[in-house]
C-alpha cells in the first residue's frame, strides 16, 4: 500500500487492497481474481499443451523421431537396479529434478507447474483432487493418466533394452568427451565434484574402504592426497 496522504484521508493501493476493507468486499475481489487468473490459466494451457506433450513424449521414449536413447540412460537405470538389489530397496519413490540454469520468476514459476506434472506423472500413488487443490496440480489433472501410460512403458522398454557392458559405456563417454570437448570448462567441473566430496568425505572414504576393487587400487588412500593437496592450495 502507498502511504497514505493523511491531510485528505485519501488511501491509495498498488493492486492489491489494504487489509482492514470489509472482509466480504475483499472475498469477492478475491474470488473475482482468481476467476480471471483461471481463465488466463486454462487459455494459457491450451497453447502450450502441444509444446508439454512433446516435451514429455520425448523424455518418456527410448525412440523418439528418430533419436535413439543415450546408452547412458540406459546404464544408469541397470546401475540404480543393481543398487536397489544389492541393498535390498523395494521402496518406489519419486524422481527428483534440478535445474542448473538461472531463471526468472515467472520463468520458474512456469517450469514448477510442468515439473510438478511430471512428478505426478511418474507417481505410483494416487492423487485425490478437489475444490480446494493447487492450481498447478489441478491444470493437468485430466492428462497425467495419460502421461503415467506414457512412464510405464518407457520403463517398461528400458528394462526390455540389451544391458550396456562397461566397455561400451567407457567408449560411448569417451565419444562424448571428444565432441563435446570445447563446451565445458574442466577446471570449473572438477571444482564441483571437489566441493561435493569435501562435503561427503568421510562417507565417501568410508565406502571405498569397505570396497573390494576400491582398496586394491587404494582409492581411498589418492582420495585423501587429493582433499589435503586442495585443502593446502585454498
Amino acid at each position: 500500500m502507498i502511504t497514505p496522504d493523511l491531510e485528505s484521508g485519501t488511501k491509495l493501493w498498488h493492486l492489491v487492497k489494504n487489509q482492514d476493507q470489509d472482509q466480504r468486499e475483499g472475498d469477492r475481489g478475491s474470488k473475482m481474481v482468481s476467476e480471471i487468473y483461471l481463465t488466463r490459466l486454462l487459455a494459457t494451457k491450451g497453447t502450450l499443451q502441444k509444446f508439454v506433450d512433446d516435451l514429455f513424449e520425448t523424455i518418456f521414449s527410448t525412440a523418439h523421431r528418430g533419436s535413439v536413447l543415450p546408452l547412458a540412460i540406459k546404464y544408469m537405470f541397470d546401475f540404480l537396479d543393481e543398487q536397489a538389489d544389492k541393498h535390498s530397496i523395494t521402496d518406489q519413490d519419486n524422481p527428483h529434478f534440478v535445474f542448473d540454469i538461472h531463471k526468472s520468476g515467472i520463468t520458474d514459476a512456469c517450469l514448477s507447474v510442468v515439473a510438478q506434472t511430471f512428478m505426478d506423472s511418474c507417481s505410483t500413488s494416487e492423487h485425490k483432487l478437489g475444490k480446494d487443490s493447487p492450481s498447478n496440480k489441478l491444470l493437468y489433472a485430466k492428462d497425467i493418466p495419460n502421461y503415467k501410460s506414457w512412464v510405464e512403458r518407457f520403463y517398461y522398454d528400458i528394462s526390455r533394452m540389451p544391458a550396456i557392458s562397461d566397455q561400451d559405456m567407457s567408449a560411448y563417454l569417451a565419444e562424448q568427451s571428444r565432441l563435446h570437448l570445447s563446451q565445458f570448462n574442466r577446471m570449473s567441473a572438477l571444482h564441483h565434484i571437489y566441493t561435493y566430496i569435501a562435503k561427503y568425505k568421510d562417507q565417501i572414504l568410508t565406502a571405498l574402504q569397505k570396497d573390494d576393487q576400491s582398496r586394491r587400487q587404494r582409492l581411498a588412500s589418492q582420495l585423501e592426497q587429493v582433499m589435503d593437496t586442495m585443502g593446502l592450495a585454498s
